[in-house]
């Protein structure tokens, strides 16, 4: 885990700002495992199985 780098427990995305762009809460966490970049979901498997609609980088699990 990077030191600071929070993300969203509702879309597990990694997220920089104060609020999230995909859903628009507030609801973060420092406690993550794993990743994966998603760069087209339209043609992922990967973003099908774990059902991310939107590319960006998200956390495999967080607490």
């Amino acid at each position: 885990m990077r030191y600071g780098e929070k993300v969203c427990r509702n879309d597990k995305l990694f997220v920089k700002g104060d609020v999230c762009p995909l859903c628009g809460e507030s609801n973060f966490s420092h406690s993550w495992k794993g990743m994966v970049i998603i760069n087209d979901p339209n043609e992922s498997e990967i973003a099908k199985v774990l059902k991310i609609t939107k590319k960006g980088k998200y956390s495999l699990w967080t607490k």
